[in-house]
């Protein structure tokens, strides 16, 4: 625990249930200044919670909000927020008197002052020369923090995506197909036009759903993104995250059959 009336040192581990001091409002001299020129990593979670705060469809955001990052071998999308292009780099959703997306802002902004490792091991990230809300007296645990800034209702829904950005096998990976890496995307980023995909195509008709979930996927994103992940799962690693019909098995076994005895 860190002793009383001193800030954690930069990057020193903490547990859930270690203090640190920290208070950011509009009566310290920094608000808002940690708001601008940074890379602001979004999750499809992030995406989910900003583009339904705007009443933008998932393309009208990915377009209008976010830069879409992307290098050789890159399988998976790479989301980062767009800055605006003043010469500080400020947040889009941020005005002088603070965040117009709080209650929806994303998970690295939630987060911050800290960070967490593979470990669950937590870290101020910030100085106390840059970021003063560092220096206020009041005090709380890791855990405390979490659960006030709303990061563990987040967390539990990037968790699905993290069993997929920390697979070990997904380095392994090979995939030069297009339509491949445009369905992941759908998948991911774009959950409406995945809901006309799964709605209207060969997939209801291809894995056996509990009677009333494709109902519930009809309106809700966070079901649909849930969705989107186990299908991605099912498809790169051969997770048993979705069940195939017994008639659709039936027949691609029999075809499967008829393939080897030629």
């Amino acid at each position: 625990m860190s002793p009383k009336g001193k800030p954690v040192p930069d990057r020193a581990k903490l547990n859930f249930k270690d203090e640190f001091r920290f208070h950011c409002h509009p009566g310290v001299e920094c608000y808002t200044n940690c708001c601008a020129d940074v890379t602001i990593f979004l999750t499809p979670y992030d995406v989910l919670r900003l583009k339904n705060r705007l009443g933008l469809t998932s393309r009208d955001f990915m377009a209008r909000y976010t830069i879409l990052l992307s290098k050789e071998g890159q399988l998976l999308p790479l989301v980062v927020l767009k800055m605006s292009e003043d010469e500080r780099k400020t947040c889009r959703f941020v005005t002088p008197a603070g965040c117009t997306v709080y209650d929806d802002r994303p998970w690295a902004c939630r987060m911050y002052p800290l960070d967490v490792d593979a470990q669950e091991r937590f870290s101020v990230i910030a100085s106390a020369e840059k970021c003063k809300g560092l220096l206020e007296t009041q005090t709380l645990t890791v855990i405390e923090w979490l659960e006030t800034q709303g990061v563990m209702d987040y967390q539990r829904v990037n968790n699905y995506y993290a069993e997929i950005t920390s697979n070990p096998k997904l380095k392994d990976l090979d995939v030069t197909n297009d339509q491949i890496r445009r369905m992941i995307y759908l998948a991911t980023y774009d959950l409406d036009s995945f809901r006309q995909f799964v709605l209207s195509t060969r997939f209801k008709d291809t894995f056996d759903f509990p009677e009333d979930f494709l109902e519930r996927v009809r309106v809700d994103d966070t079901e649909l993104l849930k969705l989107g992940l186990d299908w991605i799962m099912f498809g790169l690693f051969g997770r048993k995250t979705l069940k195939v019909k017994p008639e659709v098995m039936e027949t691609h076994q029999k075809r499967q059959a008829d393939v080897s005895s030629t």
